[in-house]
């Protein structure tokens, strides 16, 4: 377990090292940027997949890790135990970062996107009321990704024969995955580099309410669109499953 634990932190904290890097180096105003960091987060997974993924599944992420524990790969104990291994190599990850840049301005940290402010400004809302509708949009949207990241993931994982290509198509997932979520939330489906980048991000002092109302879209969302998956996967593949456990 301590072999697993050591993995999920290695892996997590590598995550968030290269694509929050890649993001804070390139920036995410333009398409250029907004490729580069969703190739980064999903060259990274792939990497870790066939790597640290041998020891511990390579989860680096404990929406992954639940999605898994609600599926009976996992025991409870050993998803708390993995979340927060993440959790401290996330923030690790994220401290190096600080070093690296020598700010806290810029961590990466996930935020309402300006098209999602733009489709609230469409509707005519204004000041508070607007805030909190594209908070909304913005939960909405991590739900949706991570469920569909998520499904994906335990589609690719529920077979044997296709474990040689699972890292590959994860990563790819999750390429595209950020790919459309930058313009709106910045992508988090991961709560532990959500939550990472925007502790760190606090420290500047500038707008700390608004950031930690983004700990609902970035930390909270991405658990219940992997529950929702989980129980989704479950509902059209639990029982073939079964079937095939007890054959």
């Amino acid at each position: 377990m301590l072999k697993k634990l050591a993995a999920e932190f290695c892996a997590t904290m590598i995550l968030v090292l290269i694509g929050c890097g890649v993001a804070i180096g390139v920036g995410c105003g333009d398409t250029g940027g907004i490729v580069a960091t969703a190739a980064a987060f999903g060259v990274s997974i792939i990497v870790l997949a066939y790597t640290v993924g041998q020891v511990s599944g390579g989860h680096a992420n404990p929406a992954v890790s639940l999605a898994m524990a609600i599926r009976g790969d996992i025991t409870w104990k050993e998803f708390a135990l993995y979340a927060l291994a993440q959790v401290l190599g996330a923030l690790v990850g994220s401290g190096i970062l600080v070093l690296i840049f020598l700010t806290v301005k810029s961590t990466g940290a996930n935020a309402i996107q300006p098209a999602l402010l733009n489709a609230v400004d469409g509707v005519g809302l204004k000041d508070n009321a607007a805030k909190f509708a594209a908070l909304g949009l913005a939960v909405l949207a991590e739900i949706v990704l991570t469920f569909l990241f998520i499904l994906l993931i335990l589609g690719v994982t529920s077979k044997k024969e296709w474990g040689g290509f699972a890292g590959l198509l994860i990563g790819i997932a999750l390429f595209g995955i950020h790919l459309v979520g930058i313009p709106l939330t910045g992508t988090s489906v991961n709560p532990a580099r959500g939550l990472s980048a925007l502790v760190f991000n606090m420290f500047a002092g500038e707008n700390v309410g608004d950031k930690a109302l983004m700990l609902i879209p970035a930390v909270v969302a991405p658990f219940i669109g992997a529950a929702l998956a989980a129980l989704f996967w479950k509902a059209i593949a639990g029982k073939k499953e079964e079937a095939k456990e007890a054959e």
